[in-house]
């Protein structure tokens, strides 16, 4: 089965949680992804519900991966806002390498949040995320 954003947008959460288990974390990214909300996952809704945080609310996310840091592109204009720490560490859902996209210390409006995204196709991650370490939504990262 080839991996993309369009398959990722037909999967269950339960097969996206499979997905992301079978995952290697990957290496730590650099530069400028294009961000997926993964929203009602397996439904008919969830492409039209993508497009639409894409294009009012998150854009993606922008990777200084040398630095062990990211910025949130968020809002219609794209600003890089919401800061994150990115280190490997254990997955909440298996215990097994992931990296952590860690928004504890960096961030007023995110503190709880903590995210999760392994490689599941060349330049392409899936992402989990946690508010106060309960899973709430997968997301998919495309780099070019």
């Amino acid at each position: 089965m080839s991996t993309d954003v369009p398959t990722l947008l037909k999967l269950s959460n339960s097969q996206l949680d499979d997905l992301f288990s079978k995952a290697e974390s990957g290496p730590i990214p650099d530069g400028q992804a294009k961000g997926t909300a993964i929203v009602a996952p397996g439904t008919t809704f969830t492409p039209e519900v993508a497009e639409a945080v894409s294009v009012f609310v998150w854009q993606g996310k922008t990777f200084d991966g040398p630095h062990g840091v990211l910025r949130n592109r968020i809002t219609v204009l794209g600003v890089n806002a919401i800061v994150a720490e990115v280190y490997k560490g254990p997955s909440l859902l298996d215990g097994k390498e992931c990296i952590v996209l860690d928004y504890s210390k960096t961030s007023l409006v995110a503190k709880w949040i903590r995210d999760e995204i392994r490689l599941v196709a060349p330049n392409l991650y899936l992402g989990r995320v946690y508010w106060s370490n309960k899973p709430v939504l997968h997301f998919a990262l495309q780099f070019d």
